[in-house]
């Protein structure tokens, strides 16, 4: 009976441990998400939006278009000018942030495979390279990348990707 007590005990002990220790553990791994991956890719999606929703009001039309919208008359050169400014200076900087994370970092993703939306980034991010570099050369006959942004998904993607993982974070503080 002592005995057979004393085992109950020690496998408590045990098993209490292998869980403590598991829990350690996705925390830990919590953590590196938040902080390597999630945490960068969220503030950069969003203050990429922010600057992109700046950009735009300070250069609407008189009558209210943006003069990088499908309709209406093509951009003029000094709107065009300003377009290569802020896309060489803050967005393109930014976005290539955003794939250099998903390239170095996607040993944190949550899922299996790599999402569609973050493939699609990588590849606008490439396809704005090589606008730029014409641009380098002179050659300013496109403006935009050979790969449309996937603004809406990436954000929604870092915001719901950071904002449930911030949910199980408190949950394995014990909050």
């Amino acid at each position: 009976m002592t005995i057979g007590l004393a085992f109950a005990g020690y496998l408590a002990t045990y098993l209490n441990g292998v869980r403590l220790s598991q829990r350690e553990e996705r925390l830990a791994r919590v953590n590196r998400q938040l902080s390597d991956f999630y945490g960068p890719l969220f503030a950069l999606t969003e203050g990429n939006s922010r600057s992109y929703a700046e950009f735009l009001d300070r250069n609407v039309r008189p009558d209210g278009t943006s003069p990088f919208g499908a309709d209406g008359p093509p951009a003029t050169e000094r709107e065009s000018s300003e377009w290569r400014l802020w896309v060489a200076t803050v967005f393109l900087p930014n976005i290539q942030a955003m794939r250099d994370l998903v390239i170095r970092r996607a040993d944190l993703l949550r899922e299996r495979e790599m999402p569609p939306v973050l493939l699609e980034l990588c590849a606008h991010v490439s396809g704005y390279e090589i606008t730029a570099a014409r641009w380098e050369r002179g050659d300013y006959r496109e403006h935009l990348s050979v790969v449309p942004f996937p603004g809406e998904e990436i954000h929604a993607y870092a915001r719901r990707g950071f904002t449930e993982l911030k949910a199980e974070q408190a949950r394995l503080l014990g909050g």
